[in-house]
């Protein structure tokens, strides 16, 4: 077996190594395979400046793997953010009430289309005032007022039913009588004349607002009182289900002719339109 003459370096990712020239030929000793692709080399050991040189050939059957991307879960910086469970516990939440005001919304305004409600209309038509005595000494006030109500219900599709009536009669803020009004129902697009009687014997009123009721009987020759109601409504649209609600009703300034020496009189100014609220 001959040596044959190889050039010191790499060959086909071997390591060769000069050891001892021998004869002809060199001794080389063979490292470990580097994995790199051999290196073309011209036979009389200078570079071929006419040959290019390629890297194609590899110490393997095939080309190493490529190396996929590398991705550290383990970092930090890389780490993907864990969502909050508090804030997607509001985002939620509030899309619900959101969503909830808008259907509550809308049917409210579906049955507002299809009912039309309208609040009740009051009117006093009359006022008459009798058995009228205030002592200017004891503060004690005698008196009866009968009022008439004309009550409207403007409503094409709900009917009303009152069900108690309570009443009272002021000047200004002193209350001076209370009275409980029948109860009645109306039907829709109806007027009802209602009838309210209060009395007061030697009933206590404060000391200043006596001096006022006597001074504007002196001066003006007439009283304004003022009525307030207080009622509980049902309403009633075909086969809707009821509601109950509360009404109150003020009448204010009922000027009731009423001089010094008189003990009675009736409104004056003519019929008076009353404030509404459910």
């Amino acid at each position: 077996m001959g040596w044959v003459r190889v050039p010191a370096g790499r060959v086909l990712g071997w390591n060769i190594q000069p050891k001892k020239q021998c004869g002809s030929g060199l001794h080389v000793t063979l490292g470990q395979p580097t994995g790199y692709p051999a290196s073309a080399y011209p036979t009389n050991g200078y570079p071929n400046s006419s040959t290019t040189t390629t890297g194609t050939a590899y110490p393997y059957a095939a080309p190493p793997p490529q190396s996929a991307y590398y991705y550290n879960n383990n970092n930090p910086y890389y780490a993907q953010p864990n969502p909050d469970p508090r804030a997607a516990f509001l985002r939620r939440l509030v899309v619900i009430i959101a969503a909830s005001f808008i259907i509550a919304g809308t049917v409210v305004f579906i049955v507002w289309l299809i009912l039309r409600p309208r609040v009740p209309e009051f009117r006093v038509d009359s006022v008459t005032l009798s058995n009228f005595n205030l002592s200017s000494t004891s503060s004690l006030l005698t008196g009866n007022w009968d009022v008439k109500f004309a009550v409207s219900n403007p409503n094409h599709k709900i009917s009303l039913y009152y069900d108690h009536i309570e009443a009272s009669v002021f000047y200004k803020d002193e209350s001076l009588s209370e009275t409980t009004v029948a109860p009645f129902d109306q039907g829709t697009r109806n007027q009802t004349v209602v009838k309210a009687t209060f009395a007061a014997a030697a009933r206590y009123v404060d000391k200043k607002a006596a001096d006022s009721i006597n001074s504007d009987r002196t001066s003006r020759g007439s009283v304004n009182f003022n009525v307030r109601m207080v009622a509980r409504v049902r309403l009633k649209a075909g086969s809707w289900r009821e509601r109950h609600r509360f009404m109150r009703v003020y009448c204010g300034n009922l000027a009731v002719g009423l001089s010094s020496n008189s003990a009675g009189g009736t409104m004056v100014g003519g019929a008076r339109e009353c404030k509404v609220g459910l």
